[in-house]
């Protein structure tokens, strides 16, 4: 893994280009109204000025449709200009020269596909002196709309270290994963307890089942909502398989398939908003249902208070739909976005650690291949993932499936790149490890050590990422330092602790000992699971001693009843004990006596072994 990382960072590093961003600001002759556009320009033609005041505002010749391969026929008006032409078959070198032959102080090509490091050979940057940048289609028409004359500004700020939405989407995304952890892996535990409760009073040893149940409806009313899905390799592979197709779908037919996107993401988020927001409502006074109907949503009578939740939770998704692309709808889409994020969570169950392995390192090659390896297969040299998570330069609409946080500072990428993305497998591949480590946490009965560890691993993966993209200055797999951080951090606690094969197989089948803290105080025993699970084992060893007991006494001809019954001192609480009985005395199960804890219900069964 470490090999993998090492050889992929130098070889961004290898061909990291040279272009930057620089910031274009137009304005009429009068000065009236001005706009900014983004630049991408090579500094090794002529470096433009980092300050703007140090921008000398030139007029503008617009020489389009001509690409400004050949002489011009008119020159007598591109001297002190900055000359606009369209992007074609020759070299930015040609069109440089030919400018600059003419007097121009700069030319800006028009260009209608990505922009590109508009870059020339070592021997061509000795010649030219003059600043050539690319600017996008669709922002020189914008700018025309500005006014027929127009200055136009070039210069590029200081990029900052680190840009401060960076810092705002870190926050957001181990908040996300740290409380879809915790609750997801809290929620499994409870279930798996519940379930044993229910087992139990099924079995005729608790009284009073009508009180629990109505004690408990406000959980039934969240468990009802949320039904688990237990991953398992084989829906690994056709996961992945699934994922694939529709990235590389969305990449060619993104103009028709966005719009699925949001729908999906509209109902999902509401969702998931719902259930988040669940909880806290049912802490609030009042059960008051809703009349007897036969309406089909309606049939169960909810709460009042739980429809009204319905509704608001509809509601703000429906204005995010319709205020989508406003300045501020970010900050709905972040929110909306968080609440799916822990509906996943708790809805997606990881089994075991060899499970999480498997996800993890497919996903894992799947983000490095679609960020690092499609540039080189695609004709546009473009990655597939980046250009379905920003969409192509056409699209009037993006995929919502991103935590986005437009950013705070005037730079040249913040001007082309006006938001920071991270989408949401980001978080909820790693999040799902960490649910899983506060399961085995709640099942072992530690404090939360691999929860924990997993959680700082993963806070940990987003600074390395957040310093590889500033670095790099392209985007980046995030999965790439995720999934080594996490996966290694939960591997090293599980051998440091012993508990790696348990922790593998996402059992607790420990030997039959017990934990001690280092002061010597008692910190668990085995769970209740595998005590059932051994109780129910011993059952089937007696019931094979009783067997051969009955056919023992059978081949004489006996008609015989066994019973445990208490023998004195020394088997009083015997369960497998065997006597014979007389024909009105009941036998019980080892296992219901193990799980006796009440007296007994009038529902338990007489169970009776004759030949």
């Amino acid at each position: 893994v470490v090999g993998v990382i090492f050889s992929l960072i130098v070889w961004q590093l290898l061909g990291k280009a040279t272009a930057e961003y620089g910031i274009l600001k137009a304005q009429p002759r009068d000065r009236s109204t001005y706009q900014y556009y983004c630049l991408r320009y090579d500094p090794q033609w002529e470096p433009l000025p980092t300050d703007p005041d140090e921008a000398i505002p030139d007029p503008l010749l617009d020489l389009t449709p001509l690409q400004g391969c050949e002489e011009y026929k008119s020159p007598g008006h591109v001297p002190n200009h900055v000359v606009a032409i369209m992007r074609g078959n020759c070299t930015f070198f040609q069109k440089a020269r030919i400018a600059q032959k003419f007097g121009a102080d700069g030319i800006v090509v028009i260009s209608e596909d990505a922009l590109v490091d508009p870059g020339g050979n070592s021997s061509d940057y000795k010649e030219i002196h003059i600043p050539v940048a690319l600017l996008a289609y669709k922002d020189f028409l914008h700018m025309k709309s500005l006014g027929s004359d127009l200055e136009v500004a070039m210069y590029s700020p200081p990029e900052p270290l680190m840009e401060y939405n960076l810092i705002v989407i870190w926050l957001m995304a181990v908040f996300t994963v740290g409380v879809g952890g915790y609750w997801a892996g809290s929620a499994k535990s409870k279930k798996k307890r519940k379930k044993r409760r229910r087992y139990t009073a099924e079995d005729g040893e608790h009284e009073g089942e009508a009180g629990e149940e109505e004690e408990s409806a406000p959980e039934d009313d969240q468990e009802q909502l949320i039904e688990t899905v237990e991953i398992s390799p084989k829906f690994i592979a056709i996961f992945v398989f699934m994922i694939c197709a529709l990235l590389l779908l969305l990449y060619f037919f993104y103009n028709y398939l966005v719009y699925v996107i949001i729908f999906i993401f509209c109902f999902a988020s509401a969702t998931g908003l719902y259930v988040c927001l669940l909880p806290l409502v049912l802490w609030v006074p009042g059960n008051c249902r809703i009349p007897e109907n036969k309406l089909p949503l309606l049939k169960k009578r909810p709460r009042v208070k739980t429809i009204i939740l319905a509704a608001c939770c509809i509601t703000v998704s429906i204005i995010w739909f319709i205020f989508r692309k406003e300045s501020w709808a970010w900050i709905l889409q972040d929110g909306l976005g968080i609440a799916f994020s822990i509906y996943m969570l708790k809805t997606i169950r990881l089994p075991s650690f060899m499970v999480c392995t498997i996800l993890l390192a497919a996903l894992f090659v799947y983000d490095i291949f679609f960020v690092f390896i499609t540039p080189l297969i695609t004709k546009s040299k473009t990655s597939v993932m980046v250009d379905v998570a920003t969409g192509p330069e056409d699209a009037t609409e993006q995929i919502p499936m991103v935590l986005k946080v437009p950013s705070l500072r005037h730079s040249g990428s913040a001007m082309c790149n006006p938001y920071s993305l991270l989408g949401f497998g980001d978080i909820l591949v790693p999040g799902l490890l960490i649910a899983f480590c506060k399961y085995f946490d709640s099942k072992i009965g530690t404090w939360g050590v691999y929860y924990l560890t997993t959680l700082v691993a993963y806070g940990v993966g987003m600074i390395i990422t957040f310093f590889a993209l500033v670095f790099m200055k392209n985007a980046q797999p995030a999965l790439l330092y995720l999934v080594p951080c996490t996966l290694l951090t939960a591997t090293f606690v599980a051998c440091h602790r012993g508990e790696i094969k348990q922790f593998w197989r996402g059992t607790t089948d420990f030997p039959l000992r017990m934990r001690y803290k280092k002061e010597g105080v008692l910190l668990e025993d085995q769970d209740e699971e595998d005590k059932l699970r051994q109780e129910e084992e011993q059952e089937s060893a007696n019931e094979g001693e009783r067997e051969d007991l009955v056919n023992e006494e059978g081949a004489v001809g006996g008609e015989t009843e066994t019973t445990p019954k208490s023998l004195g001192e020394n088997g009083a609480n015997d369960p497998d004990a065997i006597v014979p009985a007389s024909p009105g005395q009941e036998q019980r199960s080892p296992q219901r006596s193990a799980l006796a804890r009440g007296p007994k219900s009038p529902n338990s069964k007489h169970v009776t072994i004759q030949t």
